[in-house]
């Protein structure tokens, strides 16, 4: 199957950096990483989750020091497993807690990487794992892929059944407990799938940059939607142009294509924000 896919990417993309194979397999991560980015990204804007999403790259690099303590090469599972549990216990708190959000958040967040950095760092093992604070999407797998794409299919059908929930409780979560809306419960399944997603991206985009792939194409977005369809419509485009742009830009320019990407994204903030006085007239 990937054989007729990368065939169909040489005749469709006439261009020498689609020539590598490692190319290829960084151009189809893209398209279907940077499209959950992008519609996560909206809820996690919408919801003031900025901070909270930072702080689950925090928790998520714990889970890899986990993974290393227990012997795995390839600590994918309990990065995973760790940063679900993570998120599942700052949303409980926050909602259990007469403490502020931010505050709860901050200290999670701050123990989250002060713990990682500790059990990394015990052994001699930080030097081997730096590459998941700033990614490297042009070592992904044809194997790592095919999980991609099954997280992908996942995420999406999750998203169709719970969107039009978490939608409300952005608006207002005292309106959507009055819906019958389990408030809790549907936070909990956002931040467990926010999760996921970070903890599979993390190792290819970067721990330093994955925050901003999640805040900047909604933020873009806002700036120039006119309603909530373009709003999400605008978020997965401009996260998909970043990710198509940071990839070739970092090829031919030797660059690390997380922070590129990053980037661009940013770019196309600031693009939006400048034009955004004439989409309001």
């Amino acid at each position: 199957m990937l054989d007729i896919i990368y065939n169909g990417l040489d005749v469709i993309l006439p261009f020498a950096w689609i020539n590598h194979v490692f190319m290829k397999n960084a151009f189809l991560a893209v398209l279907m990483i940077t499209p959950l980015l992008g519609i996560l990204s909206t809820m996690v804007v919408s919801n003031r989750m900025a901070f909270f999403s930072d702080s689950l790259g925090h928790g998520a690099f714990t889970g890899v020091a986990v993974g290393v303590l227990l012997g795995s090469g390839e600590p994918l599972v309990s990065l995973i497993i760790f940063s679900i549990i993570f998120a599942a216990l700052i949303t409980y708190i926050k909602h259990r807690s007469s403490a502020s959000t931010d505050t709860i958040i901050g200290v999670f967040s701050s123990a989250g990487i002060a713990i990682g950095l500790i059990l990394m760092s015990h052994g001699g093992n930080f030097s081997n794992y730096t590459s998941y604070f700033i990614g490297d999407i042009l070592s992904i797998t044809a194997n790592e892929l095919v999980y991609l794409f099954m997280t992908f299919i996942v995420v999406v059908i999750a998203w169709c059944f719970l969107f039009n929930q978490i939608l409300i409780i952005s608006i207002n979560d005292g309106f959507a407990a009055s819906r019958g809306i389990k408030t809790l419960y549907i936070e909990m399944i956002f931040a467990a799938i926010v999760a996921v997603v970070v903890s599979i991206s993390i190792q290819w985009v970067g721990l330093l940059i994955i925050n901003s792939l999640l805040i900047l194409p909604a933020a873009a977005a806002r700036n120039i939607a006119v309603n909530a369809r373009q709003y999400h419509a605008l978020s997965i485009c401009f996260a998909i142009c970043a990710g198509l742009l940071g990839l070739v830009i970092s090829y031919y320019a030797d660059i690390a294509t997380g922070a590129t990407i990053a980037i661009f994204a940013a770019i196309i903030f600031f693009i939006t924000l400048f034009l955004r006085p004439y989409f309001q007239n």
